[in-house]
C-alpha cells in the first residue's frame, strides 16, 4: 500500500526543482496544452522558469484540438498562442481523429474534423501558421487514429523534428483529480531514474507531470498570485453553480463531461446546435444524462440475471458490428 509522505516544501518550489532537472536532462521539451487549468498553470510556470534560468533555450506548445467545445476555450487558445508566437514552437493539431463517444449504442467514436463532414463542423477550422491539418499531417499520423495514439505519435515526430534530442512531453496531470491517476501516478513501471511522476513512450521519448501532487486550490492560487490568464469557461462554471471538482474542460461527448452537456445550452447556445447535429445521442444524454437511462450513479442488477449474464443480454441488444468490436477489445 503507498502511503502519501509529505514534506517541508511548497508545492511551488518542488515544482520549481522538477523544472530545472526537466532542462538538465532534456534535450527537447514540450507542453501539452489543453485549454484547461491545470495544462494552462503548468505552461504559464513553465514559462516564468524558463524566461528566468534558461532564457536561451525554446520549447514547444502541442493543442490537441477535439472541435467540439466552449467558444471562452477557443477564445483562451487562441489568446495563448498569439502571446507566444517567435518565442516557442507551436502546434494546434486540427486532424481526423477517433474519439470515444459515450452518448450512443451505435458509435464508440466520433472524428473531430472529418473531412468528410466538414458541413457538419461546431466551427470553423482555426486559421493560423501553426495549425495542422489533414492537408499537411504531421510524420506518423495515420488517418482516424486514436486520440491518444495520435498525442503519443506526436512526441516521436517532435523529436525527429528537434535533432534527435532525448525529449519529454508535459502534462497537467494530478494525482488528486481521481484514485485512477492517482494510482497511474504511483504505480509507474517504465518511469524515469526512479521518478514516479514520469512514464515512457518511446525511446528517448517520456511524458512527465510535474504537477502531480499539486491540488485544486493551489492550481488557483497560482493563477491568482502571478495574475495569470485561464480560460473564462471556469467563472462561467461557477456562476452556473458547479463544485470545482466538477470543472473540467473535456469534449462533450465523453464519459467525463456526458453529464453536464446541458450547460452547453446555458452558457453557449449557439455552440449547443452544432454540438446536437455532430453526434448521435448528444440531445439524448443532455435530457438523460443524470438518470439511470444514462447508467447515472449505479445500474441495479435485474432479478434473474448475473451480472455476467445481464452483460451478455446488453451486447446482444447493440447493432453486429458495434458488439463485435466491444468483444473483439476485451
Amino acid at each position: 500500500m503507498m502511503v502519501k509522505g509529505y514534506q517541508k516544501k511548497s508545492v511551488y518550489d518542488a515544482v520549481q526543482e522538477r523544472f530545472d532537472y526537466l532542462f538538465r536532462e532534456f534535450d527537447n521539451i514540450y507542453v501539452s496544452f489543453s485549454g484547461g487549468k491545470d495544462s494552462g498553470v503548468l505552461l504559464n510556470l513553465l514559462l516564468d522558469f524558463k524566461r528566468k534560468h534558461y532564457p536561451k533555450r525554446r520549447i514547444g506548445v502541442f493543442h490537441q484540438d477535439f472541435e467540439a467545445q466552449y467558444t471562452v476555450t477557443t477564445e483562451y487558445v487562441t489568446r495563448t498562442f498569439q502571446k507566444l508566437e517567435g518565442e516557442c514552437d507551436l502546434y494546434w493539431v486540427c486532424l481526423p481523429m477517433a474519439t470515444r463517444t459515450a452518448l450512443s449504442s451505435y458509435e464508440m467514436y466520433w472524428y473531430p474534423w472529418d473531412d468528410k463532414k466538414e458541413d457538419q463542423w461546431v466551427r470553423p477550422r482555426p486559421k493560423f501558421p501553426y495549425v495542422i491539418t489533414v492537408d499537411e499531417p504531421f510524420d506518423h499520423y495515420r488517418y482516424r487514429m486514436h486520440q491518444e495514439d495520435l498525442a503519443k505519435q506526436f512526441g516521436r515526430y517532435y523529436r525527429e523534428t528537434h535533432d534527435y534530442g532525448k525529449t519529454v512531453c508535459l502534462l497537467g496531470i494530478r494525482a488528486d483529480e481521481s484514485l485512477q491517476r492517482y494510482s497511474g501516478i504511483v504505480n509507474k513501471k517504465y518511469g524515469y531514474n526512479g521518478k514516479c511522476w514520469f512514464s515512457r513512450q518511446f525511446k528517448d521519448v517520456w511524458c512527465a507531470s510535474p504537477l502531480y501532487d499539486w491540488s485544486n486550490q493551489d492550481v488557483w492560487v497560482a493563477n491568482y498570485r502571478f495574475h495569470y490568464d485561464y480560460n473564462a469557461l471556469y467563472d462561467l462554471y461557477y456562476k452556473a453553480g458547479l463544485k470545482i471538482d466538477q470543472m473540467r474542460v473535456a469534449s462533450p461527448y465523453n464519459d467525463y463531461s456526458k453529464d453536464s452537456l446541458n450547460l452547453y445550452r446555458v452558457i453557449d447556445p449557439e455552440i449547443w446546435t452544432k454540438l446536437v447535429g455532430r453526434v448521435r445521442g448528444a440531445n439524448f444524454g443532455c435530457i438523460y444524462g443524470r438518470t439511470r437511462a444514462m447508467g447515472y450513479r449505479n445500474i441495479k442488477l435485474p432479478k434473474g440475471h448475473t451480472w455476467e449474464s445481464y452483460t451478455k443480454f446488453l451486447l446482444d441488444t447493440l447493432p453486429a458490428r458495434l458488439r463485435n468490436k466491444i468483444e473483439n477489445e476485451k
